[in-house]
C-alpha cells in the first residue's frame, strides 16, 4: 500500500488555473463580427443568383426560388453539423473555409452561365453548387462562434452573431435587387462578393494571427491572392464570359448580351436574320416578325370605329408600335413596357426593323409595370379606341399577373366603349388549355371575345384573343385606310378565326390573382419543348 495520500479535490469555488487564450489585437473581436455580417450577406447573395438564374434557365420563378431557398438552408444545416467534428487548428479551418466559398461562391454565376444550354444537366449543377455553398457558409459560423467562445460571455456571443448575420441576410437581399444586378449584372455580382470573401480571408489572417502560426497565415494569403487574382480576371472578362457560355444556346451569333434588373436581353445576327431572346426565350425572328404583329395589331384596329387614341401594353421592341403608326388617323400612342432596357436596345439594335417607331412624336413612352400603371391611372382620363397588350408568354407568377381577370379588368377599363382589345395569348396548339384559359379569363370579366390564330414559322401556330364591350362580328375585312400588309389581306383575316379540331375550345379554369392557374397549365404543356 502507498504511503502518500491522496490529494482531495478543490473546494467548491476554488479557481482552477487554465492558460488563458492567446490575446487578440485591440478592436479585433468586433472586425470578426463584421466578418459575420459579410459572410452573411454573401451567402445571401450566391443564394438570389442561384434562384435567378434557375428562373431564367427553368421557369417558374417561384418554384425556382422556393426550392433554392428551403436546398440552401437545409445545407447550412448539414455544415453546422459537419462542424463539430472540426476538432483542431480552428481558425485556420475558418479561414480555408472562407477561401473555399470565394471560389466556389464566386464562380457560381458563371458557372451556371455555362449550364446554362444544357437545361437537362443544369439542375445537378445548380443544386450541386447551392449545397457547397450553403454547407461552406453553414461550417463558417459555428466555427467563428468557437473562436470567439472563451472571449465573450455566452449570451453577448450568441447575441451579436446572429445580429450581425440577420441584418447581413437584409443587406444582401436588398443591395442584391437595388443596386448589384442593375449595375454591375449577376456574373459581376458573383465575382464581386467571391474576392469580398477573398478580402475576409486576408484580414482574417491578421485578425487572427495570435492564433495562427506562421506556415498557416503565408498559405492563406497566398491562396487568397491566387483566388482572387482568378475572380479579377473573370471580373473583368464576364461580358465575353457571359455571351461566350450563352452562344451555345442560340444558332445565330450573339450580338447584344443586356442583364437589366428585370430580365436578361439576348440579340443574335445571322446575315439580315436578327432574333431576340428574354430570358432565353424567343421573342421574334426577323424574317417571321411582321406576321405575328401584323396579326397582333390589325384585327382590333379594323374593328375599332376610331384610330385617333392607341394603348400598346407590352411591345417595347417598338414592333407592334410600327404597325399601329400605318394608320393615318392615328394622333397619339401610349406604350407602357416595364424595362427601359428594352426600350432602349430596341430604339438602337432594331431601329430599321420597327422603322424607328419609337422616335415618332406621336408616342407618350412609359417605362412602368402595367397593372400598377393601369391601377393608377385616373378613373375619368380619356379612353383608348385600341387597346394592344403584347406581353412573353406566361412563364412565371410575374408575368401571369398580366393575365389575370384583374388586369383585364383596368384594361376594359381603358378602353372606350366602342374599342377594340386584343391579347396575344400563346400558342392553342402546343399551349391549347394556357390558351383557352386566358379567353375564359377574359369573358370571365364581362368582354365580349373572337380567339383567332395565325402561323408564324419561328413560333408554329399562334393565338391571339379579340375583345369588346358588347358582342361583335369578326372582322371581314382590313381598315381601308391602312397601307398594304406583307402578309394580312381581305381574303386571309376572316380564316384566322376558324379553329380546326385539335385547337377547339376547351373546358378550363380562369386566371385569378390568387390562383394563376394559368401559370401552372402553361408549365405543364410546355415543360420538355425545346426552349
Amino acid at each position: 500500500m502507498s504511503d502518500e495520500t491522496p490529494s482531495p479535490p478543490p473546494a467548491e469555488g476554488d479557481a482552477v488555473l487554465q492558460a488563458p487564450p492567446p490575446a487578440l489585437a485591440p478592436g479585433a473581436t468586433t472586425l470578426l463580427f463584421l466578418t459575420v455580417l459579410i459572410i452573411a450577406t454573401s451567402g445571401l447573395v450566391y443564394e438570389l443568383l442561384a434562384g435567378t438564374v434557375a428562373s431564367y434557365v427553368l421557369g417558374d420563378s417561384v418554384t425556382q426560388f422556393s426550392t433554392t431557398i428551403g436546398t440552401y438552408l437545409f445545407a447550412m444545416g448539414i455544415g453546422s453539423f459537419l462542424s463539430r467534428f472540426i476538432k483542431a487548428d480552428v481558425p485556420a479551418r475558418f479561414l480555408e473555409i472562407e477561401l473555399a466559398a470565394a471560389l466556389v461562391g464566386g464562380g457560381s454565376a458563371p458557372l451556371l452561365f455555362l449550364g446554362f444550354a444544357h437545361a437537362e444537366s443544369f439542375g445537378i449543377l445548380l443544386y450541386g453548387l447551392i449545397m457547397v455553398i450553403g454547407i461552406l457558409v453553414g461550417l463558417e459560423i459555428p466555427l467563428l462562434m468557437r473562436i470567439l467562445k472563451e472571449r465573450l460571455a455566452f449570451e453577448e456571443l450568441v447575441a451579436k452573431v446572429l445580429t450581425f448575420d440577420y441584418v447581413g441576410a437584409l443587406f444582401g437581399s436588398v443591395l442584391f435587387a437595388l443596386f448589384f444586378v442593375p449595375t454591375l449584372g449577376l456574373t459581376r455580382t458573383s465575382l464581386f462578393f467571391g474576392m469580398l470573401n477573398a478580402a475576409v480571408a486576408v484580414i482574417g489572417s491578421v485578425i487572427l494571427r495570435p492564433l495562427l502560426d506562421r506556415a498557416t497565415v503565408v498559405r492563406v494569403r497566398v491562396l487568397a491572392a491566387l483566388v482572387a487574382a482568378l475572380l479579377l480576371t473573370a471580373f473583368v472578362r464576364a461580358e465575353e464570359l457571359t455571351t461566350w457560355s450563352e452562344q451555345d444556346l442560340y444558332t445565330d451569333p450573339v450580338v447584344l448580351a443586356v442583364q437589366s434588373p428585370y430580365q436578361r436581353i439576348v440579340v443574335t445576327r445571322s446575315g439580315d436574320r436578327m432574333s431576340l431572346f428574354l430570358n432565353g426565350n424567343l421573342q421574334f425572328s426577323s424574317p417571321d416578325e411582321h406576321r405575328y404583329h401584323e396579326a397582333l395589331v390589325h384585327p382590333a384596329m379594323s374593328l375599332a370605329p376610331r384610330r385617333e387614341r392607341v394603348l400598346i401594353l407590352g411591345g417595347g421592341d417598338g414592333l407592334a408600335l410600327r404597325e399601329v403608326f400605318r394608320y393615318p388617323s392615328v394622333r397619339e400612342v401610349t406604350l407602357v413596357d416595364l424595362d427601359p432596357a428594352m426600350t432602349e436596345t430596341a430604339a438602337r439594335i432594331f431601329a430599321d426593323l420597327n422603322q424607328r417607331a419609337l422616335e415618332d412624336p406621336r408616342l407618350e413612352l412609359v417605362n412602368d409595370d402595367a397593372l400598377v400603371w393601369l391601377d393608377e391611372r385616373p378613373a375619368d382620363a380619356a379612353p383608348y379606341d385600341a387597346v394592344i397588350i403584347d406581353f412573353p408568354d406566361p412563364n412565371n407568377f410575374s408575368l401571369g399577373k398580366l393575365y389575370t381577370a384583374r388586369f383585364y379588368r383596368l384594361a376594359a377599363r381603358a378602353l372606350a366603349d366602342d374599342g377594340a382589345l386584343v391579347v396575344q395569348s400563346t400558342s392553342p396548339l402546343f399551349a391549347r388549355r394556357s390558351f383557352w384559359c386566358i379567353e375564359r379569363t377574359m369573358r370571365e370579366t364581362g368582354l365580349r371575345t373572337g380567339p383567332y390564330h395565325a402561323t408564324v414559322p419561328s413560333f408554329g401556330t399562334w393565338g391571339f384573343v379579340l375583345a369588346r364591350k358588347t358582342p361583335f362580328d369578326p372582322p371581314e375585312r382590313l381598315a381601308p385606310e391602312v397601307q398594304p400588309l406583307r402578309f394580312l389581306t381581305d381574303d386571309v383575316l376572316p380564316t384566322l378565326f376558324v379553329f380546326p379540331a385539335d385547337m377547339a375550345r376547351l373546358d378550363v379554369e380562369p386566371n385569378r390573382l390568387n390562383d394563376q392557374t394559368l401559370v401552372r397549365y402553361y408549365e405543364s404543356e410546355t415543360r420538355g419543348l425545346e426552349r
